[in-house]
């Protein structure tokens, strides 16, 4: 069946007595007859299920996808820590996403263990989240020195040690007259870390070298500098989200597998470690 504005192919199970799945090709008809099944796509006629190769139509190849949710005791608010599934083949996880969070698994990053395919659940590479714990703040920047491929911001308090090479540094505004302390907007990526001094130092002669960060602020697209931190802005870094991950939080969790094979490939299971999330 077609339709102009939303066109789907789905099929019918007597089996389930409904609609199980849904098909990437779209038909200009259909028909079967003599125990084939028959399309036309073009004015070319088709018949289907001729050879072994899945998932090929009308000379175009497609993935398997199946699309699903984890929704256990609905009505509380849930940690999904893990991803497993049961195959002959590896699938990759295309799209994940809770009421809260989003990430996507590739096929890589599924290990084999006891029979099953298995993951933790990483959110995605860039996921920038301000309410997460990976975020964090270093302090009013006091002096800004250096050439946007080494940019040194220093300041007058020490820095946290969690802070490290290869962190995202983001700068914005603070409204000190709030309580507590509130951001006036959302701050702005500036660059990455290349080098911490955590603490200020005294020498002999009384030479005061205060805590400081070295930043590469080089744009990757030179037409769109980056916000190099100016003298007073509040700034801020965020962790890696991919090894920061600790899971996916939500009453629910959607996901969406997804196989490139062209030979015949079951899924037999798809399951989760769950546990009740406490604030």
């Amino acid at each position: 069946m077609a339709n102009t504005n939303e066109a789907y192919t789905v099929s019918y199970s007597e089996d389930v007595k409904g609609w199980p799945s849904f098909y990437s090709y779209l038909p200009d008809y259909m028909a079967g007859m003599n125990g084939y099944f028959y399309s036309w796509n073009g004015g070319d006629l088709y018949r289907h299920n001729t050879n072994e190769k899945r998932n090929n139509y009308y000379n175009v190849q497609y993935n398997s996808e199946i699309t699903s949710v984890f929704n256990v005791q609905p009505m509380d608010i849930k940690l999904f820590k893990t991803m497993s599934y049961e195959s002959d083949d590896k699938w990759a996880c295309t799209s994940l996403f809770s009421d809260l969070n989003t990430g996507s698994m590739l096929s890589t990053y599924f290990e084999q263990k006891e029979g099953e395919w298995f993951t933790f659940l990483r959110e995605n590479a860039g996921t920038v989240n301000w309410k997460a714990r990976s975020a964090n703040g270093v302090g009013d920047a006091v002096t800004v020195t250096g050439p946007s491929t080494a940019v040194v911001v220093t300041f007058n308090v020490n820095i946290d040690s969690i802070l490290s090479v290869g962190d995202n540094v983001y700068v914005g505004t603070i409204d000190q007259t709030t309580t507590p302390p509130s951001l006036t907007s959302t701050p702005l990526f500036s660059g990455v870390v290349l080098s911490v001094v955590n603490q200020s130092t005294t020498n002999v002669a009384g030479v005061v070298t205060p805590a400081s960060i070295t930043l590469d602020c080089t744009p990757p697209d030179p037409s769109t500098p980056l916000n190099v931190p100016t003298v007073g802005e509040f700034v801020f870094f965020i962790k890696n989200a991919v090894a920061e991950s600790h899971g996916a939080r939500g009453y629910y969790l959607n996901f969406t597998l997804q196989n490139d094979n062209t030979e015949a490939v079951e899924l037999f299971s798809v399951g989760s470690s769950v546990m009740q999330s406490f604030p």
